[in-house]
């Protein structure tokens, strides 16, 4: 095997970890500071010039905080709960582009981890992967409260993981691949919201849900389930929960933009490819705004009209859109 290749492999794994987790620091105090201005109270403005190293003080407090096992919880699951879902979180965005490619010292370099050629299975793949964890964090905890919080969260994942993977298929058939770089690359000149936005606003709802964020975030109902899965958790396990949900947040939107929003592609990235990932960045920072603008407007819906909505809208919702746009786009190419 090449080991120049093997190098930048090495390299952008090591660049994704260090953005996603330095991301999902930062990600919190962005929420923070934005569900202040619109409550109208103080953020955070202590530690650090307008509070911008809480994120690291927060950081301490939870490193040094005990950890304790509960007597009858699995000694072997309820450690590994924790890290079957962070992972999956760390290496979803592994296909996503982060722009086009560019030459150094004669050298063509892409900005992505791999570009393979079902980009979109393996975004759907590692996402349903995170259930696990959960579900095993609430099972081995031996408590009633995590127990019914990790089968909720296991419903809700799975009935919105349908809707969710039937938003992907509108780009894919729009671009004829299953390559998110060539989604990508079939909206350089007209973005897929544009064509889908049923699809895209199906996708942002079903991710929602996904991740578990408000009004959907019933697995840790805390006037119900104390704080649901999460209840037996403490320090740094407790810590690696949050931080699957931010990296997970982020992870979406970067797909949610590579999708729908034509991914890297703005003005001037044909001619300077290194705006390329400044405009992902920005799409990605939009998008996150309107999962942090939906927690501080919306309240928590009933868990019976949750999946009812899953199942009964939502669902058959996205198959139509994509049964218009396979005919529509058979109607176009005869």
């Amino acid at each position: 095997m090449n080991a120049s290749l093997v190098l930048q492999w090495v390299i952008k794994s090591i660049i994704i970890i260090l953005v996603l987790t330095g991301g999902f620091a930062y990600v919190t105090l962005y929420e923070r500071k934005v569900l202040a201005r619109m409550q109208v109270r103080i953020g955070p403005n202590r530690a650090g010039p307008a509070g911008l190293l809480q994120p690291i003080a927060d950081a301490f407090k939870l490193i040094f905080k005990e950890t304790f096992t509960p007597a009858k919880a699995d000694k072997w699951i309820y450690p590994l709960a924790p890290l079957l879902t962070v992972i999956p979180a760390l290496i979803i965005t592994a296909v996503i582009p982060w722009g086009p490619p560019v030459t150094i010292g004669g050298k063509t370099f892409t900005l992505s981890l791999a570009d393979i050629n079902t980009g979109a299975l393996y975004l759907l793949t590692v996402t349903s992967i995170s259930v696990y964890g959960v579900t095993l964090a609430g099972w081995s905890s031996n408590n009633k409260y995590s127990m019914l919080g990790g089968l909720r969260a296991t419903a809700q994942m799975i009935s919105y993981e349908l809707a969710l993977g039937m938003s992907y298929l509108g780009p894919i058939l729009l671009a004829g691949s299953l390559s998110i770089t060539s989604i990508v690359n079939s909206q350089q000149h007209l973005w897929n919201v544009v064509l889908q936005p049923i699809g895209a606003i199906i996708y942002m709802i079903a991710s929602i849900a996904e991740v578990n964020r408000s009004p959907f975030d019933m697995p840790e109902a805390e006037q119900e389930l104390t704080a649901g899965y999460l209840t037996e958790y403490a320090s740094m396990k407790f810590a690696m929960f949050y931080m699957a949900e931010y990296i997970k947040m982020i992870a979406v939107s970067m797909i949610g933009a590579s999708l729908f929003l034509g991914g890297f592609w703005g003005p001037g990235v044909a001619s300077i490819p290194w705006l390329g990932p400044i405009y992902l960045f920005i799409k990605v920072a939009l998008l996150l705004f309107g999962f942090i603008w939906i927690r501080a407007t919306l309240p928590r819906i009933r868990y019976d009209r949750l999946m009812s909505f899953g199942w009964k809208v939502l669902f058959p919702l996205s198959v139509l859109n994509v049964m218009i746009t396979a005919g529509v786009i058979l109607l176009v190419g005869g």
